[in-house]
């Protein structure tokens, strides 16, 4: 097992896309160099096997520089940035008649290392003679005797697989009856069991009268290239299945996520204005290094016997599970809110929730119920961040009750405090992620220097807009929501 990566033995860096475009202008030019010399072999001589073996050889090379230059081309278009709901480009390939299916036989052998000869044979049927003519290589190809002998273009069949019979028939007679060009690829299936793609070139050879008199074929085993193809086209398509999936579930839970949260702006007004009424605005601010959504929420809601509750919370994770988590906690919020449960009790019962759940999971919360009878803030918090109350140019956080994250312990109490308020107060609740990301430092300074100018706003949106302005601007790892709540005067 190779050593741990350190400081010192740096993990390996993908290639610089300027090494790959050299690669590929290399590889353009020295298939231009090969198809020049492939142009200049010209078949003077039909019958000498030694020129149409050197003519094979450039055709060869430059179906090889052609797969290079794809590959390269791939490599390349994957060291490119695009949009996070496209999937890279992937370079079509030419192939002729192409039967490399699925539903294949998957036991394959490894072709022999070496160079392109070791992988390349050659054969030729004589129709005047029913003499056959096979290379060293073509046995090997073929897993065959030499002393077993090559077999006739009658016999050649009987080693491909039934589905790729008719296109080596098809290819053999276009080629002695019409004098067609053979290009074309089978497999065929060894005595051992071992199967092997071909791909096979050839041609006729026309006697004085201009009548074929034999065929010449060069083939050529690309079971490892269409292998190392079936892999990149099916993690081609197993990374574009993830980025649909990834799609689909981030639209689902943007979905989720507005319709149960109030709207993201504007302001939540909750009774008529006048001594006691209670202007609320609220803010979702999103991550700016994630395309996945958190499990923050907030929200605001009159109770029957005219109180108020407040809430915001986070629950750990990300994507459409944990937003489907929160949506299920908000509604169970809401409904205990509104059958008039205390915030201390709510929080035991959302802990509850939580631990039973099939989906557990961590989170924090605070809930307030601001009574405008009494002029009184009764609150509970989970392991979340304490609210800031504003008054007079000054602001200062609220002492924290006692209480836990949700879903960390089970049975746990958590107890409640009440805060008198004054008219023109401002409440500032928010989730974690505002505190950690004010480019300010942590902790709620940031927040709390902004109190003079809290004291001279007028409603709860301005009270918002100057909190957003202020922290909604650096980069956040998680999203966050702010709500804003203000005491008529």
């Amino acid at each position: 097992m190779p050593p741990p990566l350190s400081a010192d033995r740096p993990a390996p860096q993908p290639p610089a896309r300027d090494a790959v475009d050299a690669l590929i202008h290399r590889t353009q030019r020295l298939r231009g160099d090969v198809d020049a010399v492939r142009r200049d072999t010209v078949l003077s001589n039909e019958e000498d096997p030694q020129l149409r073996w050197q003519r094979a050889l450039c055709e060869l090379a430059v179906h090889h520089l052609d797969d290079l230059g794809a590959h390269l081309g791939q490599l390349r278009e994957g060291l490119s940035p695009r949009p996070p709901d496209r999937p890279a480009a992937v370079p079509a390939q030419k192939t002729v008649h192409d039967l490399r299916g699925e539903s294949a036989p998957a036991q394959y052998d490894e072709p022999r290392q070496g160079s392109l000869i070791g992988r390349v044979g050659s054969a030729e049927w004589n129709l005047l003679t029913d003499e056959v003519s096979w290379s060293e290589e073509l046995f090997q190809i073929f897993g065959r005797s030499s002393e077993a002998g090559p077999l006739s273009l009658d016999e050649l069949p009987s080693m491909l697989l039934p589905e790729d019979q008719s296109l080596l028939t098809a290819l053999v007679t276009g080629c002695l009856v019409d004098g067609k060009p053979i290009d074309g690829e089978f497999r065929i299936l060894r005595s051992d069991g071992r199967m092997r793609t071909l791909h096979m070139m050839g041609g006729p050879v026309l006697d004085s009268d201009g009548c074929t008199a034999s065929m010449w074929a060069v083939l050529r085993d690309v079971s490892r290239l269409r292998r190392g193809q079936q892999t990149v086209r099916r993690t081609r398509d197993t990374l574009r299945h993830r980025e649909d999936r990834a799609q689909a579930e981030r639209r689902l839970a943007v979905e989720l996520q507005e319709a149960v949260l109030p709207p993201r702006r504007g302001p939540l007004r909750l009774r008529a204005e006048g001594p006691g009424s209670l202007d609320v605005a609220a803010h979702y601010l999103p991550s700016e290094s994630s395309s996945l959504l958190g499990g923050d929420w907030y929200d605001a809601l009159a109770a029957p016997d005219g109180a108020t509750f407040l809430t915001v919370g986070d629950l750990t994770g990300q994507g459409l599970r944990t937003t489907s988590a929160m949506a299920m906690l908000l509604g169970a919020l809401r409904g205990m809110a509104m059958a008039g449960v205390e915030p201390g009790a709510l929080m035991g019962h959302l802990d509850r929730l939580l631990e039973t759940s099939l989906q557990p999971a961590l989170g924090s919360a605070l809930c307030c119920r601001v009574d405008p009878s009494t002029g009184t803030l009764a609150w509970a918090q989970a392991g979340h961040p304490a609210p800031l109350l504003f008054r007079g140019g000054e602001g200062w956080p609220l002492p924290a009750p006692d209480g836990v994250l949700l879903g960390a312990a089970s049975g746990v109490a958590y107890e409640q405090d009440e805060v008198p308020l004054l008219p023109g107060d401002v409440l500032v609740l928010h989730t974690d992620g505002l505190n950690r990301h004010t480019g300010r430092g942590t902790g709620p300074e940031a927040l709390l220097a902004l109190a003079p100018r809290l004291a001279r706003a007028r409603t709860a949106q301005e009270c918002l807009q100057t909190v957003v302005s202020e922290t909604g601007v650096t980069e956040r790892l998680d999203g966050t929501c702010v709500l804003v709540a203000r005491i008529g005067a």
